[in-house]
């Protein structure tokens, strides 16, 4: 009779393990984000998330993969929130897109809930090109080709691809690399210098 005690041994997930998803998995994400904000995408391990997430390394990898489908999973959950800037686009006359989205972002940024994980992505993303392969594969099929469907005006990938650039931007100098005045700004003073340039990359002739 084996001991109660005794570990078990490393390979496939048991019966146990894999009944208790969607919770296991769940866990697993979110120390992935917590690794990955701490210590960058080089740094961080499968190893490393499942002992943060109290499972076996295995269970990481029946659930996700590799390491970098883990970071595609957990700054896709993180990413989430900014993934309903089309819908910013959508609500409201053309005129004044350029103030909605411009308010919508710096809304996910200003708030510490949705702005902690989105930090961890973006420094993963600027300092390894892997990560910064799938940040960008992700950016481009989940939000940047749909705010574009609907401008139904000319050169739409390129208008959408120019104001993520504005505010991505300003997100980088005021929240990642905090540059002042701008990381000290009013937002609302930010939004009001902002949304024109981003109205005129989406709309402009």
């Amino acid at each position: 009779m084996t001991d109660a005690a005794t570990p078990r041994r490393r390979g496939r997930p048991s019966r146990t393990e894999t009944d208790a998803a969607p919770a296991t998995r769940d866990r697993i994400l979110d120390a992935a984000r917590e690794e990955f904000s701490e210590r960058g995408y080089e740094k961080t391990s499968v190893r490393g998330i499942a002992k943060a997430a109290g499972v076996d390394s295995a269970l990481v990898h029946h659930y996700f993969g590799t390491k970098e489908q883990v970071f595609e999973a957990a700054i896709e959950v993180a990413f989430a929130p900014a993934l309903a800037a089309p819908t910013a686009v959508e609500d409201g006359p053309l005129d004044t897109v350029g103030e909605r989205l411009t308010r919508f972002l710096l809304g996910i940024w200003e708030n510490p809930t949705t702005r902690t994980p989105l930090l961890a992505i973006v420094r993963s993303a600027v300092n390894n090109e892997t990560a910064a392969a799938v940040f960008r594969r992700l950016v481009a099929a989940q939000l940047l080709r749909r705010i574009a469907g609907r401008l139904d005006l000319p050169d739409a990938e390129l208008r959408a691809e120019l104001a993520a650039a504005q505010l991505v931007g300003v997100a980088m100098l005021r929240y990642v690399i905090k540059v002042e005045p701008l990381a000290s700004a009013d937002v609302e003073r930010i939004v009001e210098r902002v949304a024109p340039v981003v109205q005129g990359h989406l709309t402009a002739p």
